[in-house]
Formats: C-alpha cells, structure tokens, sequence
C-alpha cells in the first residue's frame, strides 16, 4: 500500500495507554501517523473545552516512525491543538480515537471524550473513527482489534487514483466496540444502533476523616433494551463487535416536523 493517508490519532486514556501505541502501530499501514494525546486520562469527559486555563502542548518523542505529542487538556483541546499547530494548511484524512480502556456502547457514548474527538473531527468533516474495548484493564489483550481492524479499514478505503479516501459521509463518524474476547471467539462484525440504556445508583456516599461527606462516582449500567439483533451493547455482550454510525446533527427530524405542524 502506497502510504497517502494523513492520519490523526488521540484518545481519552492519555498519551502513555496501551490502547493508542496498538493503534498507532495498526494505523501506519495506511499512512502518515501523528499523535496528540491528552497528557493525563480525560475519560468521561466529552466534547468538554477547556477555557479557564492555559494549555501547554509539547512533543513527547518518535516511536515506530509516530511522533507523539501530549496536551495537558481534554480529547477536544488535542483535536483542536493538532489542528492548529500541526495541520493548518491541510486537515488530517483520518482522525482515529482510542484504543480507549473500556465500552463505549449505549448509554457510554454520549459521555465519552474517545467519542468526542470523533465528533469534533466531524464538525470539520474529517472521517473520524472511534475505537473501543470492553475492558478497563490497562494491560487488555487487543489481539482481537489487531486482528478485526485492518478487515474495517479495508472496507472503508475507497482506492483512487491520487490514493485513498474514507468512506465515511461528511458529519458522520464511526463507534466501534470490541468485545474483551479471543479472537476465536468473536461471532464477527456487525453495523448497530446506539443501545438503550442509563446509569443508576451513580455516587457512592462516604465520609472523609474530618466526618464530612463526599461523593464518589460509580454508577450501575441499567439495560432498557431487548433487541440484541441491533443494539450495540447487546451485541458486544454476544460477543460481536459493533459498528454504529453517529451523526454531529443532533436534530429530531421526526420531533421537528410534528412541532412545525402544531405550532
């Protein structure tokens, strides 16, 4: 493959996780790989800007011909900064988030900085892909994304003549789950719906020394789905790996014509 691809890398989970130096590795098979990373992990943290304070940006070092960078502020900020520092006068081809430490499916992806990168990526109209697996452990065994993934990336290279594109639409980006399984394991891919589902019993109430009280977020995942033919956690728990496309236009277009007729 002729290396045409300018790629952008970030996560959620910090410059040093597991999860983003597999994916730099996967991701210079088909380009250019650059990564900017939050400093420290920004799990749970969105689309979240920073604004009350300073950013510093710094170059971390080269590994496996991948410059890496860290910004000490959110998946957002690293998006943003790489942006403006490294790809003023062309945006990235690809921005890929991840490989982020834990499921990013249902209710998850509306808190997720993996998926936030993503979406911000796609307010510029770069095709953005968000890659997760169901496990938080930081040492996860990823044989089943280094196995699965180059099949994705296969089936979304369009070849042209001057190279490659992705075939993502514009404001659209992709949220792919990963089973924690082996690779014999997985039934295969299959394209989803974001699942319904919400946390519950979300702090855990505890006193410090002094006898104040404080809380501490944890949080039960509530499943209010049955279809485990569509919905994107479901499947991950049958032990599929699922693919749902996002879009940044949050509008409900079916909502929106009602209240333009009622009103």
């Amino acid at each position: 493959m002729n290396k045409t691809l300018e790629i952008l890398i970030t996560n959620d989970d910090g410059v040093q996780a597991k999860g983003i130096h597999t994916l730099a590795r996967l991701m210079s098979r088909y380009g250019n790989v650059t990564v900017v990373a939050p400093r420290f992990g920004q799990s749970g943290k969105g689309t979240a800007l920073t604004m009350d304070q300073p950013l510093h940006f710094q170059e971390v070092g080269l590994e496996d011909n991948v410059r890496y960078y860290w910004v000490d502020g959110s998946p957002v900020d690293c998006v943003k900064m790489a942006i403006f520092e490294l790809f003023s006068d062309r945006f990235p081809d690809l921005l890929v988030s991840g490989i982020n430490h834990g499921s990013n499916a249902s209710a998850a992806s509306v808190y997720s900085g993996t998926l936030g990168a993503c979406q911000e990526g796609a307010l510029y109209d770069i095709p953005s892909i968000g890659f997760s697996i169901n496990s938080h452990s930081p040492n996860v065994d990823l044989s089943a994304v280094k196995h699965y993934l180059p099949q994705i990336m296969e089936r979304l290279l369009i070849v042209r003549e001057d190279g490659y594109a992705i075939d993502i639409r514009p404001g659209t980006y992709l949220n792919i789950n990963f089973p924690k399984l082996p690779v014999a394991e997985i039934q295969g891919i299959r394209f989803a719906r974001q699942g319904k589902g919400q946390w519950v019993q979300e702090f855990d109430k505890r006193n410090d020394p002094h006898g104040r009280p404080y809380y501490w977020m944890s949080g039960l995942f509530k499943n209010l789905d049955e279809d485990r033919t569509s919905a994107d956690h479901l499947l991950v728990d049958d032990a599929w790996i699922s693919i749902v496309p996002h879009r940044v236009d949050n509008t409900d277009y079916e909502a929106l014509a009602h209240y333009q007729q009622s009103f």
